[in-house]
């Protein structure tokens, strides 16, 4: 999918654009066992519920891709033959009206999720009639529909005992303990929306947390290989990047990287293209040796990059450098600096001794108290 398609599914989570009929679910409790299993018509809801529902649901679409959404590939013969793929396309095909389907889909959450507390697994199924457009931007007839489900896997908190005043009688009630509905900490929706239309061979994946991407939780619902996730590729990278330039890694070098890089998420994000941004080892390479970085280290990180991530890899360039954050940091000091005046930070070694030096001018600042610098 790309971020195009991404954007058209989300506008789905909408009252007035949902063919979602209705939310199922459970309710499972710290010792993995089902509470309690629930429908809930759309009809039943106000309009605020609905709308917080499908908001609920929509959190499992959301983040970056190849970060936060991670594309879930089946081989040919995982569609053909196995049963992680069956379940998931019988619970599409039956509208997720399956009863044992769905329950032998709870049973493999449970089996496979561990979260402190209570947490509930949520399930919607919609229709969408995927209408073409004509040159000028006018809606045209519909080309085909995209069945597929979503799910959501949401903690429940419980809230505490409280006094709320009632304006009806001017004065303050108690109000109960009750469980509250928290954003899903992982979901998906299968089947992909690739070109505009279902890709039975992909799902999308969600994780709220990029340095944990559950790896039995995907391995238990797709048994597809474990992608590497954004914090894993972030220190595969830096890992390769230290041991490429050993000696020679230092503020310049490394600075020049993280602006190069960012200046590639830039223009990216300025040519306004739909497809993801990633970049090859070759294209990599590139930015090492614009950065200076000798023909021999360079072909010293080609092989480190073949350990660490495949020579075939590509990477997604924010999970390897955080475009709007540029931090140094010492064992007792951290020094935050904004990302497009990295030139204010230099190091230098007086008298023997590493300094990091920070050019200053006014409005300096300690612990909010205005200073002069002497």
């Amino acid at each position: 999918m790309n971020d195009k398609e991404l954007r058209e599914i989300r506008r789905r989570f909408r009252p007035d654009q949902s063919n979602i009929m209705g939310i199922r679910g459970c309710l499972v409790n710290e010792n993995r066992e089902i509470v309690t299993t629930f429908y809930q018509p759309m009809v039943k809801c106000t309009a605020d519920e609905s709308e917080k529902l499908l908001a609920i649901m929509k959190k499992s679409l959301s983040g970056g891709l190849g970060s936060n959404l991670i594309d879930i590939s089946f081989s040919t013969k995982q569609v053909m033959e196995s049963e992680e793929h069956a379940l998931l396309m019988n619970m599409r095909k039956s509208a997720l009206k399956d009863e044992d389907a769905v329950n032998l889909f709870y049973n493999k959450v449970i089996e496979s999720v561990s979260m402190d507390g209570n947490y509930v697994i949520l399930l919607a199924y919609d229709n969408y009639d995927v209408f073409s457009y004509t040159a000028d931007g006018q809606k045209d007839d519909s080309t085909d529909v995209f069945s597929y489900i979503i799910c959501s896997i949401c903690p429940v908190k419980q809230m505490k005992t409280a006094l709320s005043f009632r304006d009806y009688d001017n004065s303050f009630h108690s109000i109960d303990a009750d469980l509250m509905l928290c954003p899903p900490q992982l979901g998906f929706m299968f089947p992909s929306f690739d070109d505009r239309c279902a890709n039975i061979y992909g799902a999308l994946y969600y994780t709220k947390d990029i340095s944990n991407i559950n790896e039995m939780f995907i391995e238990k619902i797709f048994n597809t290989p474990l992608p590497m996730s954004a914090s894993e590729q972030k220190e595969s990278f830096e890992s390769c990047l230290v041991e490429t330039l050993e000696g020679e890694c230092d503020f310049e070098t490394v600075r020049s990287v993280h602006e190069q890089i960012s200046e590639i998420v830039r223009e990216h994000k300025e040519s306004k293209d739909d497809e993801p941004l990633t970049m090859t080892k070759k294209r990599l390479e590139e930015v090492l040796e614009y950065c200076g970085v000798d023909e021999e280290k360079v072909g010293t990180f080609d092989k480190k990059y073949d350990d660490e991530f495949g020579s075939d890899t590509e990477i997604n360039p924010k999970n390897i450098v955080d475009v709007k954050k540029f931090e140094l940091a010492t064992p007792d000091v951290t020094i935050k600096v904004n990302p497009e005046r990295k030139e204010l930070v230099s190091t230098q070694i007086i008298n023997g001794v590493k300094y990091i030096l920070i050019r200053a001018a006014d409005g300096v600042e300690v612990n909010g108290v205005n200073i002069n610098i002497k």
